[in-house]
């Protein structure tokens, strides 16, 4: 049977069946892989310019081994993009700032190659956005507003009925948030130890909402104070001149913002900008305010503990 010009044409036009996608390209695009996989190719290329003949390279000594540790640093942030693809905004941006000053302090950023390498690679991950997966239950989630919520029965239970200090914290899962999150103000909060973050799904009465979980072995805030915000019903006010909180305390949070070490002030968010994955013992925040989903603690401390009925806001004048 012969093909004429047009039978020829249609069968390429054609779209092909397309089967579910394999295991590799679902793990490809839930990541920002190129971006990685540019920075891995540029900490490599810097990393190798040191091994080079001796009449190729302009110097070595300082910046032989300031090439290594940027490469080292290059293929580690590609690895945190692979891996870690929720810290893509501080990855990128750490590796922008190291292709650039792999420029001054290496053999010219590994002769421009890797700095512009690391350049886009950085860039790319910093602009990469996560797909959603195309399920009921998450696409009506986008819907309502992006908060999450807990009555302040369920913070006092939460963080006050968990076993003795030591045993892992409960599953979000098993508590239901309020549609509203409670409001939280702090002068002071200081965390005890490492402080280790992600980003989740949280059940809430309006459906699953994403919140930052940060888990410490424990937390100080001064000045304390927590309103909520249901709105039909009575609003509740809670009150501390030091609240004191231990045994793996994991908050979660869907904005948190204040000063970090009482300088930079930031506000993160869920989606916008998540809080780093670690942070070291030293680190602490001023004036603080946040929206607190849930809170579970080992064990809860206060002084001057006080709870009331939030002060009715002041009427509008017409």
């Amino acid at each position: 049977m012969l093909l004429t010009p047009r039978r020829a044409l249609r069968g390429f036009l054609r779209p092909r069946a397309s089967g579910p996608p394999s295991a590799w390209r679902h793990w490809r695009r839930t990541r920002p892989f190129w971006a990685g996989a540019l920075l891995v190719v540029a900490g490599t290329e810097i990393a190798a310019m040191p091994l080079a003949p001796l009449s190729v390279l302009l110097s070595l000594g300082l910046g032989g081994i300031a090439a290594l540790g940027i490469g080292v640093a290059l293929v580690a942030a590609g690895l945190f993009l692979w891996f870690l693809p929720h810290t893509h905004h501080y990855v990128g941006v750490h590796a922008v700032i190291l292709s650039v000053l792999s420029f001054a302090v290496t053999n010219l950023g590994g002769f421009l190659a890797g700095m512009l390498l690391g350049i886009a690679g950085g860039a790319m991950g910093f602009a990469w956005t996560p797909q959603r997966p195309e399920q009921p239950e998450q696409v009506c989630a986008q819907q309502p507003p992006k908060t999450l919520a807990v009555a302040l029965p369920l913070v006092l239970l939460a963080a006050m009925g968990a076993p003795a200090p030591g045993p892992r914290p409960p599953a979000p899962g098993a508590v239901t948030a309020a549609r509203t999150p409670p409001t939280v103000t702090t002068t002071r909060f200081a965390p005890a130890g490492f402080t280790l973050a992600r980003v989740a799904d949280v059940p809430t009465a309006g459906g699953p909402r994403r919140a930052m979980v940060l888990s410490m072995r424990a937390a100080s805030l001064a000045d304390y104070r927590l309103r909520t915000r249901d709105g039909g019903g009575a609003e509740l006010s809670l009150t501390a001149d030091e609240l004191r909180l231990g045994g793996q305390v994991t908050l979660y949070l869907t904005r948190l913002t204040g000063c970090v070490q009482g300088v930079l002030c930031l506000t993160f968010t869920p989606d916008r900008l998540p809080v780093p994955p670690v942070a070291p013992p030293f680190v602490f925040m001023t004036d603080v305010t946040a929206e607190q989903a849930l809170v579970t603690s080992g064990t809860i401390a206060a002084d001057g503990l006080g709870l009331g009925p939030s002060r009715p806001s002041a009427p509008r004048v017409p």
